[in-house]
């Protein structure tokens, strides 16, 4: 399910934010699913509860989950991402994109990626 690099520099708690926003983003925790308890992850990936607890308030605060007191957390709607995150994701993606045709991609080629993207396929 997920897998962690001691040696990335990012903190642990990053990785485990990142790497299940990633499996919500590609479908494989499906919207209204309930994820591993804070306490199952933790023990399956050997690292401490707390590091778990604060990835989980993270995507909670990007609205990726939404939490039930005494149920666990879920991934939320799709719609639940907040319209902060969109415009974070969105100046990344003007950033790269200037530079990728800066550096010779052609607007075809980027318009093609985005619609294999939509299409569900990986380029």
């Amino acid at each position: 399910m997920l897998n962690l690099d001691y040696r990335d520099a990012r903190p642990i708690y990053e990785q485990v934010r990142d790497g299940l926003r990633r499996l919500m983003v590609t479908g494989v925790i499906r919207e209204g699913e309930k994820l591993p308890s804070v306490r199952a992850l933790a023990s399956s990936l050997a690292i401490n509860p707390n590091t778990i607890q604060r990835a989980y308030e993270s995507l909670e605060a990007e609205g990726y989950v939404c939490s039930v007191p005494g149920k666990g957390s879920f991934a939320a709607p799709h719609t639940g991402v907040d319209q902060g995150r969109r415009d974070s994701l969105l100046g990344r993606f003007d950033t790269v994109t200037a530079e990728l045709l800066y550096l010779g991609v052609t607007g075809e080629q980027l318009t093609s990626r985005v619609r294999a993207m939509e299409g569900g396929e990986a380029q």
